[in-house]
């Protein structure tokens, strides 16, 4: 059995008196995409921010590749964040270039292929782009690098549907089988057919991790319906 790509054990972090996710324990395979999910204030981001060394837990203990958080954990993962964070002065071309230099395993020659398929215009400045093209540019950026570890926050959320279908098969051409791709997502209708696993989180304690199959299989339901079932307001 491979090792996990992200293992947690006893996982918490509290903010103040707020505790953002509670003894959380799951251990995430290698050659999947696993739909993190939950409601608003669940625990998504945190525990993402937490695999990226971003966050440090409260208690227990979180690994990547075996590794604590930390150099080695750092250059396995490769995230997106919900915000944009690229330099509004610099052009998209730039950018690739800025990651370029700044990743050892990052894949020039795919990056620009994806700009060019997704009709991003290399030499813009990025404050001249809207707010799904600058999601299109990070995404392209993420998934350019050779990484065990992909962490996407919200991948689709800025972009119109016709692009989420390209967006999403990017994400299925462009992560090896050696590597694990997490989507943190609020449209799980659009995202669901690329998910080889989903994890259901509700304030910071996991509620189901299962394979979309045996959901289908056991349950004849889509992760969609049953998301709207557990978590009926």
């Amino acid at each position: 059995m491979s090792e996990a790509t992200l293992e947690c054990k006893g996982l918490s972090k509290h903010f103040g008196t707020n505790a953002a996710l509670h003894d959380l324990n799951i251990s995430l395979p290698t050659g999947k995409i696993i739909g993190l999910l939950g409601p608003n204030g669940s625990g998504k981001t945190t525990l993402i921010k937490l695999a990226c060394g971003l966050l440090t837990p409260t208690e227990g203990e979180i690994k990547v590749c075996g590794f604590k958080p930390g150099i080695e954990s750092k250059a396995l993962v490769s995230y997106l964040p919900e915000r944009t964070y690229l330099p509004e002065w610099m052009t998209v071309l730039e950018c690739v270039r800025y990651f370029q230099d700044f990743y050892a395993d990052f894949d020039y020659e795919r990056a620009v292929s994806m700009l060019q398929s997704l009709q991003v215009p290399a030499n813009a400045r990025m404050k001249t782009l809207s707010k799904g093209t600058k999601e299109k540019v990070q995404l392209v950026l993420v998934m350019s690098r050779r990484a065990r570890l992909y962490l996407l926050d919200e991948p689709i959320g800025g972009v119109d549907p016709a692009a989420r279908d390209y967006i999403l098969g990017t994400i299925i051409g462009n992560y090896c089988e050696d590597s694990t791709v997490l989507i943190s997502t609020h449209l799980i209708a659009d995202v669901e057919k690329i998910l080889d696993e989903f994890i259901f989180i509700k304030n910071g304690q996991l509620v189901s991790y299962a394979s979309t199959d045996s959901l289908r299989e056991d349950l004849g339901k889509s992760i969609d319906e049953y998301f709207r079932e557990v978590f009926r307001c």
